[in-house]
């Protein structure tokens, strides 16, 4: 311990409560080991202790069976009714035990219609101790594993469910192995509490007696020297269970014979199956309504954080129920289709791997999952040789990669993919774009890509819907949506730059907002038309104010401008010209070195660099909830 902490008071407070709670253990021990009769022959302390360990391991049985499902639905439930049901599983905690076992006599007592229909036998027998111990024992094991799956990762679920697992498959197979830890943890205090209950059990079983009666009764008949055998009895199975639940449960490896990898083999095409839905969700104050109808395979959903992408995504899947609207896969309407029952791959944010299985167990998870299949997608994501490891034991693009094949191992007639690059390196993440792109050319399916990358979407999508705030900005085919961007605002979320708001002033002349005069070939464009135009960064010259700026002179007008940032990226450089306060350029930046930002520029722009398009009637940029301050979208300040 560091000498500034033993200046503290708090390690010495914790002392204080250590020597209080061991010095009795210790005298104990002492005296045990002094005492010449300690009273371990006595005719009636192993009976004794038999019933409370029967009583106990019994009650911690029932418990469990019937405290697991209850504390699964607590944990994954909220509202009145559920609290409540909370409250009532806390009573026995705080109700003396005296008056736990008052209360059970009031149901179960000889004179009851429950104690007469068993003629009595629900007390004064094995029986009532076990009815004792098993009130006061619940809320430890109910409390502990409530707590145990509140904090399994509710995706997990999800995962599973995607993978064709109903409800109970889901308990038993996800949640009760993750949460097993604290699940046991439970059953320990639950058993500790029942072993230790006296007065409840004084009250329902005097006869026959546990181990606390029998120790009560020879205190009062011979003092203390009676209770050094019992007392020794109850700390050494304490010592054993509280190590019991001290000991690390090490995961054998299953390297099983059943486990042997079988010969990959290709999965069969599946039929064409684009999607078409018409989703109306709402999600407290947030609302989401998106509708569209593929015709391409690949369909990639951009847009900012918070826009509804993920949402849309589960809504496809089912994970929200038939509520948000009609959604089919090709031809077949599948809103009304429970998630389970639908043949799809979801892969949701996080992976969704499930930790106590090892990767062959992963892609064998599905509950139509092909053996075969699915060695077919570990070979070729490279995971050949990786069957037997945890996803503990994996890198990120490792676990990206098993999470698909996963959901691949069954062959699904829609894939479903919530940012399954996001949370990786660079490098890696260039590895699985590609990787992706050869899946889906190969593979045929019907693919959802939900992403926030501009690049992404492009390289892996057909067609693409831009969504801001739960709506639809633009969706389209994906060279359409590229080319032509409906704002500023969505080119800036398509990661198009240089696409500002301007009107016509006259054949070949644009009005910019920011007041500028643009050359530019308006291609008979009426004098007035609101129109959106985009010039690429390579076609932006720009040069110091001294020097004339370089590239074609004839038509190009000079343009004065302020140097707004230089920025070096490895092999080339980035600059941003200001030639207003609201309308910043993209710009090569080679030529620039030295220049100060903030530096009178001259800026040239060829009037056939630029593209023209009439401005679609409808919302603004900020209807979109982005408030573009020129045009990238930069925000004023």
């Amino acid at each position: 311990m560091a000498r500034g902490a033993l200046r503290s008071p708090l390690p010495w407070l914790g002392a204080l409560l250590l020597v209080y709670l061991s010095a009795p253990i210790v005298y104990f021990l002492y005296r045990l080991a002094v005492t010449p009769a300690r009273g371990f022959h006595d005719s009636g302390l192993f009976p004794a202790f038999w019933v409370s360990i029967q009583g106990a391991t019994i009650a911690t049985a029932v418990v469990t069976v019937l405290g697991v499902p209850l504390a699964y639905v607590l944990a994954r439930h909220r509202g009145p009714l559920v609290g409540a049901l909370g409250v009532l599983v806390m009573v026995p905690l705080a109700v003396p035990p005296v008056m736990s076992g008052i209360l059970l006599i009031y149901v179960v007592g000889p004179y009851t219609p429950i104690g007469q229909f068993f003629a009595g036998h629900l007390t004064e027998s094995l029986v009532g101790v076990v009815l004792a111990q098993t009130f006061v024992s619940a809320p430890f094991l109910v409390v502990t594993t409530r707590a145990a799956f509140s904090a399994v990762d509710p995706t997990l679920g999800d995962a599973a469910a995607a993978l064709g697992h109903g409800q109970l498959g889901r308990f038993l197979r996800v949640a009760v192995p993750v949460a097993a830890p604290g699940i046991r943890a439970g059953m320990v205090l639950a058993w500790l509490r029942a072993f230790g209950e006296y007065g409840a059990t004084v009250v329902t079983a005097y006869h026959p007696s546990s181990l606390n009666v029998y120790t009560y009764i020879q205190f009062a008949s011979t003092g203390l020297p009676g209770t050094v055998a019992p007392t020794a009895l109850a700390l050494g199975v304490a010592a054993v269970a509280v190590a019991v639940s001290r000991l690390v449960v090490v995961r054998r490896r299953r390297r099983r014979d059943h486990q042997v990898v079988p010969a990959p083999r290709q999965p069969d095409l599946p039929a064409p199956a684009p999607l078409r839905f018409d989703v109306d969700l709402r999600l407290g104050q947030f609302h989401l309504s998106v509708a569209h109808r593929a015709d391409a395979l690949r369909l990639a959903v951009l847009g900012p954080s918070g826009s509804g992408k993920s949402a849309l995504l589960r809504c496809l899947a089912g994970l929200y129920g038939p509520g948000p609207g009609p959604v089919a896969y090709g031809e077949h309407r599948v809103e009304a289709v429970p998630v389970e029952r639908r043949r799809i791959g979801y892969v949701g944010q996080g992976f969704g791997l499930f930790p106590h299985l090892n990767v062959w167990e992963q892609v064998l998870f599905a509950t139509d999952a092909d053996p075969g299949i699915a060695a077919y997608w570990l070979e070729v994501f490279h995971l050949t040789g990786l069957e037997h490891r945890l996803p503990s034991e994996l890198s990120g693009g490792q676990r990206q990669r098993v999470a698909i094949a996963q959901a691949l191992a069954r062959s699904p007639d829609v894939l479903l993919l919530d940012e399954p690059l996001s949370s990786l390196d660079a490098p890696v993440r260039l590895q699985l774009r590609r990787e992706l792109r050869r899946l889906q050319r190969e593979a045929r399916i019907s693919t959802v890509l939900v992403t926030h990358d501009p690049d992404e979407a492009a390289l892996l999508a057909d067609e693409v819907i831009v969504v801001v705030d739960g709506h639809v900005a633009q969706q389209g085919p994906t060279p359409g949506v590229y080319d032509r961007p409906r704002s500023p605002a969505v080119a800036e979320l398509l990661g198009v730059r240089n696409v500002a708001l301007a009107s016509v002033a006259d054949d070949g002349l644009l009005r910019c907002d920011a007041g500028i005069l643009l050359q530019a070939r308006t291609a008979g464009l009426a004098s007035g038309t609101r129109v959106l135009w985009r010039v690429r960064p390579a076609d932006v010259a720009v040069s110091p104010a001294h020097q004339p700026a370089p590239g074609p002179t004839h038509g190009s007008a000079v343009l004065e401008a302020r140097l707004d940032d230089l920025s070096p990226l490895g092999g080339r450089v980035d600059a941003r010209v200001a030639l207003a306060p609201d309308l910043v350029l993209d710009a090569d930046g080679d030529g620039l070195d030295g220049l100060a930002v903030g530096a009178p520029v001259q800026v040239r722009i060829a009037p056939d660099a630029v593209r023209v398009w009439a401005a679609p009637a409808g919302p603004d940029d900020d209807s979109l909830g982005l408030a573009a301050g020129g045009p990238t979208g930069r925000r004023p300040g």
